[in-house]
């Protein structure tokens, strides 16, 4: 039955899919695990406080423009000095704790987060290899938005043309990975929809979470008469960017960044997507950089979709061993591939005052493409 204990341990289960890569029998865990979630939430009554904090979590995140509302008024706590005055004071100790948590997560809000400013189409430079589509994600698009106007760089230097549809909305990882399948549904046949009339031979993602849930469309929509065959043919056209700039012979110059560079294998990359190489290889195209491996690099940092928002304590614990992990390898930037791990990687990083800056490893590369120097990187200025 649905009790408690069953709730429980499948709502500390961080979704990180490690269990895939490690079991010899190879079972296909996400399509157990993900499925549980769904009856949990659609049989198991829970807490009042847990259904606010949650309904409120899927209320903003999937939805850029409320995300952005919300952005403003945090954006004004943290220019104004209010942030390092509340802070100070420890008066974030009177606020509910996963309110507290949700607190420290935050990065400094870009100034850019309250518009949008992709073009619908970027241009292939030099000769055109690929016409492809680039998904905008929901987190990524707000907080992120440097991330997306760095891949768009990137894939237009390495002669692709980027067509990016102002239409489309969020992918439904977020609601997958916490058992709310309509509304992943539902998303998804809209996010299908918006691409079939973009005419892409790929659709490259530049964030882990959402990579492996559009290449599990198929899976997702395999009862919808309307949809199945469609998403079949939409997940086989989603890849990873490094997977597409893996793929691609260096086209663009590359010029030199001397710099101790950490690579964070995001899990919803390297287990659920098992993409390991490709990040590895195209940070190795840029001369001059010192690839660092971070030890116990199968284990998650904690972050895992909205993990680090409902249950913060073991994603805390996670987090610190990650940073400790990271600092031991003494490099000067980390760089990974999902926006969730730069968030939880960079507030434990803020937590042992160690500021080192995390970023995607496609803005690693859009840097040495652009000629920037290692100190404008090392100082965390965005693009």
């Amino acid at each position: 039955g649905m009790n408690n204990t069953f709730v429980k341990h499948l709502d500390q289960c961080l979704g990180c899919m490690a269990c895939v890569t490690a079991c010899p029998s190879g079972v296909p865990y996400e399509k157990i695990i993900e499925p549980a979630r769904a009856q949990i939430e659609r049989r198991f009554s829970r807490s009042f406080a847990d259904r606010l904090h949650r309904n409120f979590v899927f209320a903003i995140f999937p939805h850029p423009a409320r995300l952005r509302a919300m952005l403003a008024p945090l954006y004004l706590y943290q220019a104004s000095g209010l942030q390092r005055l509340v802070r100070s004071l420890g008066l974030t100790r009177l606020l509910p704790k996963k309110l507290r948590e949700m607190e420290q997560l935050l990065p400094s809000v870009p100034r850019d987060a309250f518009s949008y400013n992709l073009p619908e189409r970027v241009p292939a430079q030099g000769l055109q290899r690929r016409r492809v589509g680039m998904l905008t994600g929901c987190v990524q698009q707000v907080l992120f938005s440097n991330v997306n106007a760095a891949t768009a760089r990137v894939l237009s230097a390495e002669g692709c043309e980027v067509i990016i549809p102002r239409d489309q909305g969020c992918c439904g990882a977020l609601m997958v990975h916490a058992g709310r399948e309509e509304e992943a549904l539902n998303f998804a046949r809209r996010l299908i929809d918006t691409f079939e009339r973009t005419n892409v031979e790929t659709i490259v993602v530049n964030a882990a979470g959402c990579g492996s849930n559009l290449k599990e469309y198929g899976f997702l929509l395999r009862d919808d008469p309307n949809y199945a065959e469609r998403a079949k043919a939409f997940a086989a056209k989603c890849k990873d960017v490094s997977e597409v700039l893996a793929e691609l012979q260096p086209q663009a110059t590359r010029h030199p960044l001397p710099l101790r560079v950490a690579y964070h294998d995001a899990c919803h990359l390297q287990h659920a997507q098992a993409v390991r190489l490709q990040p590895r290889k195209v940070l190795a195209t840029i001369p001059g950089i010192g690839l660092l491996e971070i030890a116990e690099s199968a284990i998650c940092c904690g972050s895992a979709g909205i993990y680090n928002l409902v249950e913060p304590d073991p994603a805390r614990a996670l987090g610190d061993r990650k940073v400790q992990n990271c600092l031991n390898t003494g490099a000067q930037v980390i760089a990974t591939g999902n926006p969730g791990c730069i968030l939880q990687i960079g507030s434990g990083l803020r937590r042992q005052g160690k500021p080192l800056p995390v970023m995607h490893m496609v803005e690693v590369l859009d840097a040495s493409i652009q000629g920037r120097s290692p100190e404008s990187l090392q100082a965390g200025e965005n693009t």
